[in-house]
């Protein structure tokens, strides 16, 4: 039971880790996805696979080579010499993306609670800092709460969708994209988030002693991740093209279903940004601190402070300018993890 336990929490840390600002608000879903029209469910498809597969592969690598943070794994991959580089590009990424997140949480105060945009980025900052002193155990607790619950409540949202007009769109929607692009989004997302990933799964890889709750934990967290990213699909594509116009499309849904699921929903789409960001924080702190021997809290305070100043440019114009951008990059770095040979489902001896 406890081993049961065990699994959910790290396929819960897996799940909360890839739904930050852009999956949990929808315009990840929208622009990487949906805008495909019916052949968006084959390309949901795909990218699950490639979360199961790789996900997995990463934190069974982490776990067998001993690595602490994310650059001890693309030293791995890459050898020493070219695993840093990768990794100060990895860190570049990270900032850029976490901006995102935190812009994310501006974005969720001034739409739906009529607060002002700064007060939505100090919450989360501050909110931060406090939380990231008990480590990768405050993380796993907090999706352990927040996770379940987006799973329910995107049962809700198929549900009610299932009783919509547009219901059926989903399979009928239309695009004047090349098949060229169709294909090459679900890669370009999902190198994308695992490459952001990388900062909580290669921690958590190598701090879980079992390799066997590792490898289960990596694939019910990637059918995970397919399952909520089709759920968000279908109800944004009975909602379509109007649901474009919206920063936060899944909380304009949410607000179709009564105040009672748009108060709860619009919280867990704060409660996911926020554990993400605090999440990427960690990683990326524990990353410098194996370069640079400053207190830690000083490190965390510098990165939060690049990404509140990158964060003043707005949720959806960095969203569509910067994931594009570093998806193309992370396509190089999630080849490399699907060559390497290490992490297989066979092999090693459990770390007792």
């Amino acid at each position: 039971m406890k081993q049961a336990f065990r699994v959910l929490q790290i396929a819960f840390t897996y799940i909360g880790t890839v739904v930050g600002a852009g999956f949990a608000t929808g315009q990840e879903i929208l622009q990487f996805f949906t805008q495909y029209g019916k052949w968006a469910t084959l390309t949901i498809g795909l990218s699950t696979i490639l979360f199961v597969w790789l996900g997995t592969k990463m934190m069974l690598i982490a776990h067998d080579t001993g690595s602490r943070s994310y650059e001890d794994l693309n030293k791995h991959l890459f050898g020493y010499k070219a695993g840093r580089w990768i990794t100060w590009i990895t860190l570049l990424i990270l900032i850029g993306v976490n901006s995102v997140m935190l812009a994310g949480a501006g974005s969720v105060f001034v739409e739906h609670l009529g607060l002002h945009y700064q007060t939505g980025l100090l919450v989360t900052l501050v909110g931060t800092y406090l939380l990231l002193g008990r480590g990768i155990r405050a993380i796993m607790q907090m999706n352990s709460i927040v996770v379940p619950m987006m799973l329910l409540l995107s049962l809700l949202m198929i549900t009610s969708t299932l009783h919509q007009p547009g219901a059926s769109r989903f399979i009928t929607l239309t695009t004047d994209k090349s098949l060229i692009q169709v294909w090459l989004s679900p890669l370009l997302y999902t190198s994308f988030n695992l490459v952001l990933a990388q900062a909580v799964l290669v921690p958590l890889g190598n701090q879980i002693q079992s390799r066997n709750m590792l490898k289960w934990g990596g694939v019910l967290g990637g059918f995970g991740v397919g399952f909520m990213l089709l759920a968000a699909h279908f109800a944004m594509s009975a909602q379509m093209p109007g649901i474009t116009q919206f920063e936060i499309p899944m909380g304009s849904i949410a607000f179709q279903l009564g105040w009672i699921v748009q108060s709860v929903y619009v919280s867990l789409i704060f409660m996911e940004i926020f554990s993400t960001f605090v999440a990427d924080i960690y990683g990326m702190t524990l990353q410098v601190r194996q370069n640079i021997r400053v207190h830690p809290r000083v490190i965390m305070l510098v990165i939060m402070l690049l990404c509140y100043s990158l964060s003043q440019f707005g949720f959806s114009s960095l969203l569509s300018i910067l994931y594009p951008i570093f998806g193309c990059l992370a396509l190089f770095w999630a080849f490399k993890l699907i060559m390497d040979r290490w992490g297989s489902f066979r092999g090693t001896k459990e770390k007792y």
